[in-house]
Protein backbone atom coordinates (compact mmCIF):
# COMPACT_ATOMS: atom_id res chain seq x y z
CA UNK A 1 0.00 0.00 0.00
CA UNK A 2 1.19 3.34 -0.98
CA UNK A 3 2.01 6.32 1.94
CA UNK A 4 -1.45 7.94 2.41
CA UNK A 5 -1.29 11.25 2.37
CA UNK A 6 -3.76 14.08 3.08
CA UNK A 7 -3.56 14.80 -0.62
CA UNK A 8 -1.48 13.48 -2.78
CA UNK A 9 -0.75 15.07 -6.00
CA UNK A 10 2.08 13.02 -6.89
CA UNK A 11 -0.36 10.47 -7.76
CA UNK A 12 -3.04 12.52 -9.68
CA UNK A 13 0.29 14.59 -11.72
CA UNK A 14 1.50 11.27 -12.98
CA UNK A 15 -1.80 10.13 -14.80
CA UNK A 16 -1.60 13.74 -16.49
CA UNK A 17 2.45 14.03 -16.61
CA UNK A 18 2.63 14.01 -20.61
CA UNK A 19 -0.86 16.43 -20.85
CA UNK A 20 0.80 18.69 -18.27
CA UNK A 21 4.56 19.10 -19.42
CA UNK A 22 3.56 19.77 -22.60
CA UNK A 23 1.50 22.67 -21.74
CA UNK A 24 4.08 24.25 -19.58
CA UNK A 25 6.72 23.62 -22.31
CA UNK A 26 4.51 25.52 -25.03
CA UNK A 27 4.61 28.38 -22.78
CA UNK A 28 7.98 28.00 -22.35
CA UNK A 29 8.96 27.61 -26.16
CA UNK A 30 6.72 30.78 -26.85
CA UNK A 31 7.61 32.65 -23.97
CA UNK A 32 4.52 34.14 -23.32
CA UNK A 33 4.75 34.21 -19.34
CA UNK A 34 2.35 36.80 -18.83
CA UNK A 35 -1.32 36.96 -19.79
CA UNK A 36 -0.31 34.36 -22.38
CA UNK A 37 -2.49 32.43 -24.64
CA UNK A 38 -3.00 29.65 -22.18
CA UNK A 39 -4.84 32.03 -19.54
CA UNK A 40 -7.20 33.41 -22.50
CA UNK A 41 -7.63 29.30 -23.14
CA UNK A 42 -8.16 28.70 -19.96
CA UNK A 43 -10.47 31.70 -18.81
CA UNK A 44 -12.73 30.46 -21.98
CA UNK A 45 -12.70 26.77 -21.15
CA UNK A 46 -13.50 27.50 -17.28
CA UNK A 47 -16.73 29.95 -18.69
CA UNK A 48 -17.88 27.37 -20.67
CA UNK A 49 -17.68 24.92 -17.56
CA UNK A 50 -19.08 27.04 -15.12
CA UNK A 51 -21.70 28.54 -17.62
CA UNK A 52 -20.71 31.63 -16.15
CA UNK A 53 -20.22 35.04 -18.58
CA UNK A 54 -17.08 36.34 -17.18
CA UNK A 55 -13.66 34.46 -15.66
CA UNK A 56 -11.21 36.90 -14.28
CA UNK A 57 -7.86 35.00 -13.42
CA UNK A 58 -6.09 36.46 -10.85
CA UNK A 59 -2.83 35.66 -8.59
CA UNK A 60 -4.16 33.71 -5.71
CA UNK A 61 -8.19 33.30 -3.56
CA UNK A 62 -7.36 35.64 -1.41
CA UNK A 63 -6.56 38.48 -4.28
CA UNK A 64 -9.67 36.93 -5.28
CA UNK A 65 -11.91 37.93 -2.10
CA UNK A 66 -10.14 41.42 -2.17
CA UNK A 67 -10.37 43.10 -5.67
CA UNK A 68 -14.15 41.76 -5.52
CA UNK A 69 -15.01 43.68 -2.49
CA UNK A 70 -13.14 46.65 -4.10
CA UNK A 71 -15.02 46.78 -7.08
CA UNK A 72 -18.17 47.43 -5.00
CA UNK A 73 -17.51 50.94 -4.15
CA UNK A 74 -17.82 49.98 -0.32
CA UNK A 75 -16.80 52.82 2.44
CA UNK A 76 -14.63 52.48 5.62
CA UNK A 77 -16.65 51.41 8.47
CA UNK A 78 -19.30 49.45 5.57
CA UNK A 79 -20.38 46.38 7.56
CA UNK A 80 -19.98 42.88 5.76
CA UNK A 81 -21.14 39.56 6.85
CA UNK A 82 -19.36 36.25 6.59
CA UNK A 83 -19.03 33.65 9.39
CA UNK A 84 -16.55 32.59 12.18
CA UNK A 85 -16.20 29.70 11.26
CA UNK A 86 -13.72 29.53 7.39
CA UNK A 87 -10.67 30.04 6.77
CA UNK A 88 -9.01 33.59 7.69
CA UNK A 89 -8.89 35.34 4.44
CA UNK A 90 -12.46 35.75 4.21
CA UNK A 91 -12.17 38.01 7.14
CA UNK A 92 -8.74 38.97 6.21
CA UNK A 93 -9.62 41.43 3.31
CA UNK A 94 -12.65 42.95 4.83
CA UNK A 95 -10.49 43.99 7.38
CA UNK A 96 -7.79 45.08 5.27
CA UNK A 97 -10.27 47.49 3.33
CA UNK A 98 -11.27 49.11 6.09
CA UNK A 99 -14.64 47.36 5.93
CA UNK A 100 -16.21 45.78 9.74
CA UNK A 101 -15.94 42.06 9.27
CA UNK A 102 -19.38 41.27 10.83
CA UNK A 103 -19.40 37.36 12.19
CA UNK A 104 -22.23 35.30 12.39
CA UNK A 105 -22.55 31.55 13.48
CA UNK A 106 -22.56 28.48 11.04
CA UNK A 107 -25.40 25.31 11.00
CA UNK A 108 -23.44 22.13 12.86
CA UNK A 109 -24.68 20.09 10.22
CA UNK A 110 -23.53 21.68 6.74
CA UNK A 111 -20.69 23.89 8.49
CA UNK A 112 -22.00 26.76 6.39
CA UNK A 113 -23.12 29.65 7.46
CA UNK A 114 -26.20 30.13 9.65
CA UNK A 115 -29.81 32.19 8.05
CA UNK A 116 -30.62 32.88 11.56
CA UNK A 117 -27.56 34.40 12.65
CA UNK A 118 -27.29 36.25 9.31
CA UNK A 119 -31.09 37.50 9.82
CA UNK A 120 -29.99 38.81 13.50
CA UNK A 121 -26.76 40.35 12.45
CA UNK A 122 -28.15 42.90 9.56
CA UNK A 123 -28.07 46.31 10.75
CA UNK A 124 -28.47 49.83 8.62
CA UNK A 125 -24.74 49.28 8.05
CA UNK A 126 -24.64 45.94 6.42
CA UNK A 127 -23.88 46.28 2.83
CA UNK A 128 -22.86 42.40 1.94
CA UNK A 129 -22.32 38.66 2.49
CA UNK A 130 -19.93 36.80 1.92
CA UNK A 131 -21.08 33.41 2.31
CA UNK A 132 -18.11 30.66 2.38
CA UNK A 133 -19.27 27.62 0.36
CA UNK A 134 -17.25 25.50 3.29
CA UNK A 135 -15.91 22.33 2.56
CA UNK A 136 -16.87 21.47 -0.42
CA UNK A 137 -20.67 22.16 -0.78
CA UNK A 138 -23.17 25.31 -1.38
CA UNK A 139 -24.25 27.30 1.15
CA UNK A 140 -28.65 27.73 1.62
CA UNK A 141 -28.64 29.62 -2.02
CA UNK A 142 -32.26 30.41 -1.70
CA UNK A 143 -32.10 32.01 1.60
CA UNK A 144 -29.31 34.47 1.19
CA UNK A 145 -30.28 36.17 -2.11
CA UNK A 146 -33.72 36.26 -0.58
CA UNK A 147 -32.14 38.24 1.63
CA UNK A 148 -29.81 40.04 -0.10
CA UNK A 149 -33.02 41.07 -1.91
CA UNK A 150 -34.65 42.23 0.74
CA UNK A 151 -32.18 44.16 1.88
CA UNK A 152 -30.44 45.52 -1.01
CA UNK A 153 -27.23 43.89 -0.17
CA UNK A 154 -24.11 42.64 -2.02
CA UNK A 155 -23.57 38.69 -2.19
CA UNK A 156 -20.08 37.88 -3.02
CA UNK A 157 -19.53 33.69 -2.67
CA UNK A 158 -16.51 32.56 -1.32
CA UNK A 159 -16.12 29.35 -3.56
CA UNK A 160 -12.24 28.74 -2.54
CA UNK A 161 -13.47 25.06 -1.51
CA UNK A 162 -16.46 24.42 -3.79
CA UNK A 163 -15.57 24.91 -7.10
CA UNK A 164 -17.36 22.12 -9.54
CA UNK A 165 -20.59 21.73 -6.87
CA UNK A 166 -23.72 23.13 -7.94
CA UNK A 167 -27.10 24.19 -6.22
CA UNK A 168 -30.66 23.58 -6.88
CA UNK A 169 -32.47 26.47 -6.35
CA UNK A 170 -36.43 25.73 -5.13
CA UNK A 171 -37.51 26.18 -8.84
CA UNK A 172 -35.07 23.55 -9.87
CA UNK A 173 -32.56 25.78 -11.89
CA UNK A 174 -28.72 24.69 -11.73
CA UNK A 175 -25.74 26.77 -10.79
CA UNK A 176 -22.27 26.21 -10.12
CA UNK A 177 -20.63 27.46 -7.11
CA UNK A 178 -19.51 30.96 -7.08
CA UNK A 179 -21.93 31.82 -10.14
CA UNK A 180 -25.03 33.16 -7.75
CA UNK A 181 -24.26 36.13 -6.45
CA UNK A 182 -23.26 39.50 -7.82
CA UNK A 183 -19.36 37.54 -8.05
CA UNK A 184 -17.75 34.66 -6.76
CA UNK A 185 -14.08 33.86 -5.89
CA UNK A 186 -12.12 30.96 -5.99
CA UNK A 187 -8.53 29.63 -5.52
CA UNK A 188 -6.29 26.99 -7.29
CA UNK A 189 -3.89 26.52 -4.47
CA UNK A 190 -2.28 23.25 -5.36
CA UNK A 191 -4.48 21.14 -2.77
CA UNK A 192 -7.68 22.55 -3.89
CA UNK A 193 -10.29 20.39 -5.98
CA UNK A 194 -9.07 22.08 -8.97
CA UNK A 195 -5.08 23.28 -8.31
CA UNK A 196 -2.63 24.34 -10.19
CA UNK A 197 1.29 24.13 -9.13
CA UNK A 198 1.82 27.42 -7.16
CA UNK A 199 -0.90 30.19 -6.50
CA UNK A 200 -3.60 31.56 -8.37
CA UNK A 201 -6.94 32.18 -8.25
CA UNK A 202 -9.97 33.52 -9.95
CA UNK A 203 -13.49 35.92 -9.87
CA UNK A 204 -16.68 35.34 -11.99
CA UNK A 205 -19.71 37.19 -12.58
CA UNK A 206 -22.72 37.43 -14.75
CA UNK A 207 -22.28 41.36 -14.69
CA UNK A 208 -20.60 43.13 -17.58
CA UNK A 209 -20.14 46.07 -15.84
CA UNK A 210 -18.64 44.63 -12.57
CA UNK A 211 -16.60 42.34 -14.91
CA UNK A 212 -14.70 45.60 -16.87
CA UNK A 213 -14.03 46.86 -13.37
CA UNK A 214 -12.62 43.61 -11.79
CA UNK A 215 -9.77 43.38 -14.97
CA UNK A 216 -8.86 47.09 -14.42
CA UNK A 217 -8.61 46.93 -10.88
CA UNK A 218 -6.88 43.48 -10.63
CA UNK A 219 -4.32 45.48 -13.56
CA UNK A 220 -3.42 48.17 -11.44
CA UNK A 221 -6.88 50.39 -12.16
CA UNK A 222 -6.32 50.46 -15.65
CA UNK A 223 -8.60 50.53 -18.46
CA UNK A 224 -6.23 51.88 -21.55
CA UNK A 225 -2.44 51.37 -21.19
CA UNK A 226 -0.86 53.74 -18.77
CA UNK A 227 -4.05 55.42 -17.65
CA UNK A 228 -5.14 54.68 -14.35
CA UNK A 229 -8.99 55.16 -13.57
CA UNK A 230 -9.29 53.63 -10.13
CA UNK A 231 -6.94 52.61 -7.49
CA UNK A 232 -6.05 49.03 -8.08
CA UNK A 233 -3.72 46.14 -7.43
CA UNK A 234 -1.21 43.81 -9.48
CA UNK A 235 -2.85 40.25 -9.55
CA UNK A 236 -2.72 37.69 -12.16
CA UNK A 237 -2.49 33.97 -13.55
CA UNK A 238 0.69 33.32 -14.84
CA UNK A 239 0.81 31.28 -18.26
CA UNK A 240 2.45 28.24 -16.79
CA UNK A 241 -0.21 27.78 -14.15
CA UNK A 242 -2.75 28.56 -16.36
CA UNK A 243 -1.49 25.44 -19.01
CA UNK A 244 -2.13 23.29 -15.60
CA UNK A 245 -5.16 24.32 -15.05
CA UNK A 246 -6.39 23.94 -18.46
CA UNK A 247 -5.27 20.50 -18.42
CA UNK A 248 -6.87 19.38 -15.07
CA UNK A 249 -10.20 21.00 -15.71
CA UNK A 250 -10.73 19.17 -18.40
CA UNK A 251 -10.45 16.02 -15.85
CA UNK A 252 -12.24 17.74 -12.96
CA UNK A 253 -15.93 15.65 -13.07
CA UNK A 254 -13.55 12.81 -12.80
CA UNK A 255 -11.53 14.19 -10.02
CA UNK A 256 -15.19 14.88 -8.14
CA UNK A 257 -16.69 11.60 -8.62
CA UNK A 258 -13.54 10.16 -7.05
CA UNK A 259 -13.69 12.48 -4.36
CA UNK A 260 -17.47 11.00 -3.70
CA UNK A 261 -16.57 7.49 -4.12
CA UNK A 262 -14.05 8.26 -1.20
CA UNK A 263 -16.50 10.23 1.13
CA UNK A 264 -19.28 7.19 0.03
CA UNK A 265 -16.92 4.52 1.93
CA UNK A 266 -16.34 7.30 4.98
CA UNK A 267 -19.77 7.52 5.37
CA UNK A 268 -21.09 4.09 5.40
CA UNK A 269 -18.05 3.16 7.42
CA UNK A 270 -19.05 5.22 9.81
CA UNK A 271 -22.50 5.57 9.43
CA UNK A 272 -23.65 3.09 12.30
CA UNK A 273 -21.17 4.67 14.94
CA UNK A 274 -22.70 7.23 17.98
CA UNK A 275 -19.30 8.60 18.33
CA UNK A 276 -18.71 9.46 14.74
CA UNK A 277 -20.97 11.92 12.81
CA UNK A 278 -20.87 12.07 9.16
CA UNK A 279 -20.86 15.80 7.05
CA UNK A 280 -24.25 16.71 6.70
CA UNK A 281 -25.30 17.44 3.46
CA UNK A 282 -27.87 19.98 2.14
CA UNK A 283 -30.16 18.59 0.08
CA UNK A 284 -30.13 21.50 -2.38
CA UNK A 285 -26.58 21.30 -3.42
CA UNK A 286 -23.95 18.33 -4.65
CA UNK A 287 -21.13 18.16 -2.61
CA UNK A 288 -17.28 17.77 -3.75
CA UNK A 289 -15.48 17.24 -0.90
CA UNK A 290 -12.56 19.83 -0.80
CA UNK A 291 -12.28 18.14 2.93
CA UNK A 292 -13.99 15.28 4.54
CA UNK A 293 -15.44 16.42 8.02
CA UNK A 294 -16.15 14.44 10.89
CA UNK A 295 -17.31 15.30 14.22
CA UNK A 296 -16.20 13.65 17.30
CA UNK A 297 -18.55 12.66 19.72
CA UNK A 298 -16.85 11.59 23.21
CA UNK A 299 -14.03 11.19 21.52
CA UNK A 300 -10.36 12.75 23.04
CA UNK A 301 -9.87 13.98 19.24
CA UNK A 302 -5.74 14.75 20.52
CA UNK A 303 -5.20 11.06 21.17
CA UNK A 304 -7.23 9.74 17.94
CA UNK A 305 -4.76 12.09 15.69
CA UNK A 306 -2.30 10.37 17.93
CA UNK A 307 -3.13 7.07 16.58
CA UNK A 308 -3.60 7.41 13.20
CA UNK A 309 -0.03 9.44 12.98
CA UNK A 310 1.18 6.04 14.34
CA UNK A 311 0.02 3.83 12.07
CA UNK A 312 0.91 6.25 8.81
CA UNK A 313 -2.68 8.08 8.63
CA UNK A 314 -2.29 11.86 8.83
CA UNK A 315 -5.37 13.85 10.11
CA UNK A 316 -6.40 17.70 10.30
CA UNK A 317 -8.43 20.35 12.55
CA UNK A 318 -10.02 22.61 9.98
CA UNK A 319 -10.26 25.23 12.13
CA UNK A 320 -8.91 24.93 15.65
CA UNK A 321 -10.21 28.79 16.63
CA UNK A 322 -13.07 30.32 15.02
CA UNK A 323 -12.64 33.84 13.55
CA UNK A 324 -14.43 35.53 16.92
CA UNK A 325 -11.50 34.23 19.06
CA UNK A 326 -8.72 35.05 17.14
CA UNK A 327 -6.05 37.40 18.74
CA UNK A 328 -6.49 39.65 15.10
CA UNK A 329 -10.34 39.96 15.04
CA UNK A 330 -11.10 40.15 18.83
CA UNK A 331 -14.07 42.76 19.10
CA UNK A 332 -15.61 43.40 22.10
CA UNK A 333 -18.99 42.44 20.13
CA UNK A 334 -17.79 38.94 20.59
CA UNK A 335 -16.60 36.97 22.96
CA UNK A 336 -16.19 32.54 24.52
CA UNK A 337 -19.66 31.52 23.80
CA UNK A 338 -21.03 34.56 21.25
CA UNK A 339 -21.16 31.53 18.73
CA UNK A 340 -21.83 27.99 20.14
CA UNK A 341 -22.06 26.21 17.03
CA UNK A 342 -18.81 27.17 15.99
CA UNK A 343 -16.54 26.74 19.38
CA UNK A 344 -18.39 23.29 19.24
CA UNK A 345 -17.45 22.55 16.08
CA UNK A 346 -13.79 23.85 16.84
CA UNK A 347 -13.34 21.32 19.81
CA UNK A 348 -14.58 18.81 17.60
CA UNK A 349 -14.17 18.22 14.00
CA UNK A 350 -11.26 16.06 12.61
CA UNK A 351 -10.44 15.57 8.89
CA UNK A 352 -9.81 12.40 7.48
CA UNK A 353 -7.44 12.11 4.27
CA UNK A 354 -8.93 13.37 1.29
CA UNK A 355 -8.37 13.43 -2.64
CA UNK A 356 -8.47 12.17 -5.84
CA UNK A 357 -6.13 8.96 -5.82
CA UNK A 358 -7.18 7.46 -2.52
CA UNK A 359 -7.43 3.40 -3.19
CA UNK A 360 -9.75 0.44 -1.56
CA UNK A 361 -7.05 -0.41 0.40
CA UNK A 362 -6.24 3.07 1.78
CA UNK A 363 -9.83 3.96 2.92
CA UNK A 364 -10.22 0.27 4.51
CA UNK A 365 -7.21 0.52 6.01
CA UNK A 366 -8.22 4.38 7.39
CA UNK A 367 -11.82 3.53 8.27
CA UNK A 368 -10.35 0.20 10.34
CA UNK A 369 -8.20 2.23 12.13
CA UNK A 370 -10.14 5.17 13.28
CA UNK A 371 -12.87 2.70 14.33
CA UNK A 372 -10.36 0.75 16.20
CA UNK A 373 -9.72 3.85 18.53
CA UNK A 374 -13.11 4.87 18.59
CA UNK A 375 -14.61 1.38 19.53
Amino acid sequence: MNKIQMVDLRSQYEKIREEVNAGIQEVIDTTSFIKGGKVVDFQKDLEKYLNVKHVIPVANGTDALQIALMVLDLKPGDEVILPTFTFIATAEVVALLGLTPVLVDVEYDTFNISIDSLKKAITPKTKAIVPVHLFGQNANMDAILEIAKENNLFVVEDACQSIGSEYIFKDGLKMHSGCMGEIGCTSFFPSKNLGCFGDGGAIFTNNDELAARIRATANHGMVVRYYHDFVGVNSRLDSIQAAVLEVKLKHLDEYIANRQFAASYYNKAFSNNKKLITPGLNTNSTHVFHQYTLKLVDVDRAELIKHLESKGIPAMIYYPVPLHLQKAYQDERYGQGAFPVAEKLCESVVSLPMHTELTFEQLEFITKSVLEFVG
